[in-house]
């Protein structure tokens, strides 16, 4: 699922980047706004931008048939449809599926003008999201009512608040009109400022959902268009950030045990004002 969503993406931006020359050169020329915008040494504006968040996931091998321990499950306050003879079971993951989830980003713009086609963009941004794995887990003993294994789905949400400092190079075509065209890439520090006690359990010492580090880099890259009005520039932007650290906090408990790597990754649909 990931890999044809990231394909999506990767077509999309193409065929923009493709479709650029034929969409600019199909203006007719008209009055510029703004005329000497672009020639400032840098200017300042904020940022508003929907995005959906999910973990990439590296599976240790075969992990299908790794046997987990009972003491490897939530607490009993977590797992409030299974109980009896489940929660005393071993078990094995069957299935590990990461889900996309919605959200939203604010921020401000500090662009400083290099060289004619070339920006440097700093955006201090707070961007609130939800990143949701479903497990789907099989008894290695309990049987149901039909003669299978008991099976269960236990679903882990992780709820995030990042503040991020996006450092991007943004390269812009000439300008056609009152539009242009332009790509940006850059590397981007986060920090999760949502707490994490909550989501241990000190007296059952384990996790009651996927615990994950508070600090990331991501590398991240987009395209988009610039859109000069007569009192200011809006830009719209797609946007791909993939973490580069492992955030898995405890590889010891069923939500990690079955991971080599976990990884951030986002999209995000950007709105500039500038």
């Amino acid at each position: 699922m990931k890999k044809e969503i990231f394909k999506k993406i990767l077509v999309c931006i193409c065929l923009t980047l493709c479709m650029m020359p034929q969409l600019l050169n199909a203006q007719k020329k008209k009055p510029l706004n703004i005329p000497n915008y672009d020639n400032e040494p840098y200017h300042y504006g904020f940022i508003v931008g929907y995005n959906q968040m999910l973990f990439s996931v590296d599976y240790i091998d075969d992990y299908q048939n790794v046997i987990h321990s009972h003491t490897e499950f939530p607490p009993n306050n977590v797992m409030q449809d299974i109980g009896g003879d489940f929660l005393t079971s071993d078990f094995r993951i069957d299935e590990i599926t990461p889900m996309m989830t919605h959200g939203f980003s604010v921020g401000i713009v500090g662009n400083l003008r290099l060289t004619r086609h070339l920006d440097l963009r700093l955006i201090p941004t707070l961007s609130f999201g939800e990143r949701r794995i479903i497990y789907n887990i099989v008894s290695t003993s309990v049987i149901d009512d039909n003669g299978d294994f008991k099976r269960y789905k236990v679903q882990s949400d992780t709820h995030s608040t990042f503040v991020e400092f996006p450092l991007h190079l943004k390269i812009r075509s000439n300008r056609n009109n009152n539009t242009s065209a332009y790509v940006i890439a850059g590397a981007n520090y986060k920090i999760d400022m949502a707490s994490q006690k909550k989501l241990y359990d000190e007296d059952a010492n384990r996790p009651n959902a996927l615990r994950v580090n508070r600090h990331d880099v991501a590398a991240e890259v987009g395209a988009g268009f610039d859109f000069y009005t007569g009192y200011f520039k809006l830009g719209i932007e797609l946007k791909m950030s993939y973490g580069l650290l492992d955030v898995a906090k405890d590889h010891d408990f069923m939500y990690t045990s079955s991971f080599d790597n976990l990884r951030n990754k986002t999209f995000q649909l950007s709105f500039t004002f500038e």
